[in-house]
């Protein structure tokens, strides 16, 4: 009688996973909303998924999975934002009697340590993702000196998992090129929701309700209104155009800290505020084109939301852009700090709807291929592996 190989564990049944956020509900970005739609996919899978992260009384959205608050308190200077400060014995001991089959961290920060730390005693797989490009941030704030040594630091929390898990190959060797990671790690793209964000939800009724005409062209900027967006970048841009005499708009979509200073530097320019649901799609598909100078994304989901709308993207030349943006095809990628080339990128499409029509065109077809299932699938698949290999 051959013989009976048993199922590696974790091979079928669904999983128990511990995930660690620094943000996970409380302000509105990019990656948190990344981590609720991995967390979403993985509970409908059968999956049971706690998230342990700070909290706020006003969260932006309701969590997907079950979230536990861990102790934790304000930034200064950005109180918008809040910093763990470790795991108390309390919730260690619940996660331990969770008995996680996988622990997925997502920031670098004391309970992140304190997870990756527990982890290894518990002996199960410890992964990591990558969301935000934290050493670039100190830059914007006078603190430039201190990147190398926060390299290092990342370098240390990134050390010994089991899995580093990047937005494109790209990012992952800029991460490698820094040493803040050592080996080949996984790629965990994103999606687009293209029932929400396609060209139908263009309206000219929205435009004439923000005061834009039917015929003026029309340069976006989507995000949180914080320095390390390159909002410097944009007020350049816009007024090297004016200087040209290009007829533009610039609208605004966001909110944030640094919003009253950015409308000063720009006071022809029409501020949407926060958007969100079909409003921000909306207005994606009734503007004309992107600009987004940031430097600092992983991967630019606002380029990705504005070509599913079928617009094109002037981005900065940078690895969470370049990863999604065909320079010449499907918007221009333009080297950071060149006012000029920004304002000439723009002023091309101002100038040519036919072009600009065809670039956005490419956009739309090229946002076809990024499927969240399909993406997140590839995450369990991971998880599922490393704990068979752990096994064994």
């Amino acid at each position: 009688m051959p013989d009976v190989v048993a199922p590696a564990p974790g091979a079928r049944r669904p999983l128990r996973i511990a995930l660690f956020s620094g943000n996970y509900n409380y302000v509105r970005d990019g990656a948190n909303q990344a981590l609720n739609r991995l967390v979403a996919f993985l509970e409908r899978q059968g999956c049971t998924v706690r998230v342990y992260s700070p909290t706020s009384d006003t969260p932006a959205f309701e969590p997907a999975g079950t979230l536990v608050s861990v102790p934790s308190l304000s930034i200064p200077g950005r109180g918008e934002y809040r910093v763990s400060l470790g795991l108390p014995n309390r919730l260690k001991r619940e996660i331990r009697d969770f008995a996680p089959d996988v622990i997925h961290l997502s920031a670098p920060d004391p309970a992140g340590h304190a997870a990756k730390k527990l982890g290894r005693a518990m002996g199960v797989p410890v992964v990591a993702s990558i969301h935000t490009r934290f050493e670039t941030y100190l830059e914007y704030y006078g603190f430039g000196f201190a990147r190398r040594a926060m390299e290092v630091a990342l370098g240390w929390f990134y050390a010994g998992l089991d899995e580093v898990f990047v937005t494109t190959p790209g990012f992952g060797q800029t991460m490698r090129d820094a040493r803040i990671i050592s080996s080949e790690p996984a790629v965990w793209s994103r999606g687009v929701d293209k029932t929400r964000f396609n060209p139908q939800r263009r309206s000219p009724e929205w435009r004439w309700s923000v005061g834009i005409g039917d015929s003026v062209p029309v340069i976006a900027f989507v995000g949180r209104l914080v320095l390390e967006k390159g909002l410097d970048a944009v007020v350049a841009a816009v007024a090297e155009l004016q200087r040209r005499g290009v007829p533009h708009r610039l609208v605004v979509v966001g909110d944030g800290p640094a919003r009253e200073r950015f409308a000063a530097q720009v006071p022809d320019a029409i501020f949407t505020g926060f958007l969100d649901g079909l409003g921000l799609a909306r207005a994606y598909a009734s503007v004309d084109m992107l600009l987004n100078p940031s430097t600092t994304e992983t991967f630019g989901n606002i380029n990705l939301e504005a070509m599913a709308s079928g617009i094109p993207v002037v981005a900065a030349r940078a690895s969470g852009n370049e990863c999604l943006v065909t320079d010449g095809a499907t918007g221009a990628l333009v080297t950071p700090g060149d006012v000029a080339g920004y304002a000439d990128a723009l002023q091309l499409y101002c100038t040519d709807p036919l072009l600009r029509a065809a670039h956005g065109k490419a956009g739309l077809a090229a946002a076809q291929a990024f499927d969240w299932d399909a993406i997140n699938g590839a995450v369990l698949s991971r998880y599922r592996e490393l704990i068979a290999a752990k096994h064994t």
